[in-house]
């Protein structure tokens, strides 16, 4: 085997291609509406007049990029309504009493306040499962929330608390975004308890000092980076079976605040512990595929970190190592490496 040292961007890029299939599934893409063939066909008939409705996809009203500064009539049987890219500050209680039945609310880049949202605003809307606020004026959570939802995005806001009930019955909700926010410790306690469908979780660029308790056992994606957080409970990551993709990079992690074996997940393919303070590679399992561990202060490679016993079927599963940024160079690495990490394909020192 040999080793690679490859650019920053090309490695980068190799790390995190892993992650396309399950974000695929996760997230349709925008034109399966017809966005793209919206601005090429004919608006129906049974549209709002500043609006288009495209007639081979009439149950989707966009009223993008329009400076609206208000939500336009609904008309009925419309289900997937965009209104990103506005002025909008508020939405009244009775603007969707026509469209109960909407199932998605995109209301992105938008300039509404908790302040001017009613109250009652989106719990009549009883088949809403994508809804996202993402570039608003949010300092809470909205709410209540309808039953139904399975994505919520409310990043790039300003949100400092979380009603503990909030998301209270939620139990098809899939998908939980709130990065780039500015949630502290006091603001999320068990608030995402009693999620049983939870499997993705985004809390990184927010204020936290401690990674978050609570958390349901369906979770397969967490994300924790660019916050304060400098150390991990020892039995953290005992309930996570399904835990698939973990990132606390740009953290404040020292060896100090990593038990031995907190790492040592066995349904953990990705890890990042990129920019913090380590002095040593925590041990991990030999399923990990990906390990990201640039710029820290990590001066000795140590294989047991990756096989406790190397053999014919004993050996790390990992693809793609990043060391670079830290202590070690090639003439310090123990001949071993190339039987423990044999399916490696990039190992970056530099």
């Amino acid at each position: 085997m040999h080793l690679y040292y490859l650019s920053f961007f090309v490695v980068l890029i190799g790390g995190i291609s892993c992650t396309s299939d399950y974000y695929a599934q996760m997230y349709p893409p925008e034109d399966d509406y017809g966005y793209a063939q919206a601005f090429f066909s004919a608006s129906t008939a049974n549209c709002a007049p500043e609006c288009n409705c495209p007639a081979n996809y009439p149950t989707a009203m966009y009223c993008d990029e329009l400076k609206l500064k208000s939500i336009p009539y609904i008309p009925a049987g419309i289900k997937y309504l965009y209104l990103q890219n506005n002025l909008i500050e508020s939405i009244e209680d009775n603007v969707f009493d026509n469209v109960t039945d909407l199932q998605w609310l995109i209301l992105d880049h938008n300039h509404l306040s908790n302040a001017k949202i009613s109250k009652n605003a989106f719990s009549k809307l009883k088949h809403l499962v994508k809804l996202h606020i993402n570039y608003n004026n949010l300092t809470e959570s909205v709410g209540p929330l309808p039953k139904t939802l399975i994505d919520l995005q409310m990043t790039h806001n300003k949100i400092t608390k979380i009603s503990p009930s909030l998301l209270d019955g939620l139990v098809n909700l899939t998908i939980v975004d709130l990065h780039h926010n500015a949630l502290k410790d006091d603001s999320i306690p068990g608030v995402f308890k009693g999620l049983k469908s939870l499997e993705h979780l985004d809390l990184s660029f927010n204020e936290l000092t401690k990674v978050p308790l609570g958390i349901p056992a369906s979770l397969q994606i967490l994300y924790l980076d660019n916050n304060k957080i400098s150390s991990i409970p020892s039995d953290y990551f005992q309930g996570f079976q399904n835990l698939k993709y973990f990132r606390l990079s740009h953290n404040k992690l020292a060896d100090a605040g990593v038990p031995g074996n907190v790492f040592n997940i066995s349904s953990l393919l990705e890890l990042d512990l990129s920019f913090n303070e380590l002095n040593s590679i925590p041990t991990v399992s030999e399923g990990l595929e990906n390990l990201y561990l640039q710029v820290n202060k990590i001066n000795k490679f140590t294989i047991t970190s990756f096989c406790k016993v190397i053999g014919p079927l004993e050996y790390s599963r990992i693809k793609h190592l990043r060391l670079d940024g830290n202590n070690i160079t090639q003439a310090e690495v123990p001949q071993e490496i190339h039987n423990c990490l044999r399916q490696a394909t990039e190992i970056d020192l530099v």
